[in-house]
């Protein structure tokens, strides 16, 4: 696409009227609102292989749900920036759906038999689902900001992902709204560099296990550590079942992406979001 991400821009469309694009209105206000004509347009088969379409169909739906995911945690951020952690809770629990959904997602890849993904599969080159802007914003937003999968050229062609290197992850935001609660977080946490992976700290472990040792006492604090924990599992979740489809369709070859494959989906497998909410139960 020359223009480039329609997101990336905030391109806009009519309703029913046509749009700068040049898409037509087609009298359907259920078709022309969400431009579900054009939406049928953009799957583009390089084979005869009926597998390759419905491999296309779910790599967009699920491109659809990372960006529901996203919308949902950027909202829950801003949420807590404004130290509102009911509505910031109530943001998760609607990613959270989502993520769900986008685990099942992996059921339709699941049924894809092998020899037919071989099939197409080299076609696919370099491409790798790891390359997603929308996935790796997701990652970025949620506090995962490691930039070795992230080409340069990417960040040059999607602003939002450099961007977002820019701001303060959700869970930066988490920590300072605990610390405006009064809870001790430790102050070089509180304007640390965004863009530096986050180091797990033994002070937020100390605050966490105060936070669940009297829940009735910090009430707001704890509903927020269990939907995070909960976004956390879900995206743990998907991140297995993903290694699980792989090892299925592919076992130990290299990943589309140049990746070790199922190797490199174990290493990953053992990120855990928001870590000393993971950790804290230890000492509990």
């Amino acid at each position: 696409m020359s223009g480039g991400c329609p997101y990336a821009h905030g391109e806009t469309t009519g309703i029913g009227t046509g749009d700068a694009t040049g898409d037509r209105g087609t009298g359907n206000q259920y078709v022309d609102y969400a431009r579900m004509d054009t939406l049928h347009t953009i799957q583009h088969p390089r084979t005869d292989s009926p597998f390759e379409m419905s491999f296309i169909l779910i790599s967009q739906v699920k491109e659809l749900l990372f960006r529901m995911v996203h919308l949902e945690v950027d909202q829950a951020r801003q949420r807590l920036a404004e130290d509102r952690p009911e509505a910031a809770c109530r943001a998760l629990g609607r990613a959270v759906r989502s993520q769900r959904v986008l685990v099942d997602a992996w059921e339709s890849m699941n049924a894809l038999p092998v020899d037919e993904f071989l099939e197409f599969r080299s076609i696919l080159g370099e491409a790798s689902g790891t390359q997603s802007f929308m996935y790796r914003l997701l990652e970025f937003t949620l506090g995962n900001r490691g930039t070795a999968m992230v080409r340069s050229a990417d960040l040059a062609a999607f602003p939002e992902l450099a961007a977002e290197l820019a701001r303060p992850a959700l869970y930066d935001e988490v920590l300072r709204h605990l610390a405006r609660t009064g809870l001790p977080v430790p102050e070089p946490l509180l304007d640390r560099d965004p863009a530096v992976p986050y180091t797990p700290d033994e002070g937020v472990e100390k605050v966490w296990e105060a936070v669940y040792r009297d829940p009735d006492g910090h009430r707001p604090v704890y509903e927020l550590a269990e939907q995070l924990l909960e976004v956390a599992y879900q995206f743990s979740r998907w991140r297995a079942t993903h290694l699980l489809v792989v090892e299925r369709m592919l076992g130990a070859k290299r990943g589309s992406g140049g990746s070790d494959g199922a190797s490199w989906l174990r290493q990953i497998n053992e990120h855990r979001f928001f870590p000393e909410l993971w950790t804290m139960r230890s000492v509990l």
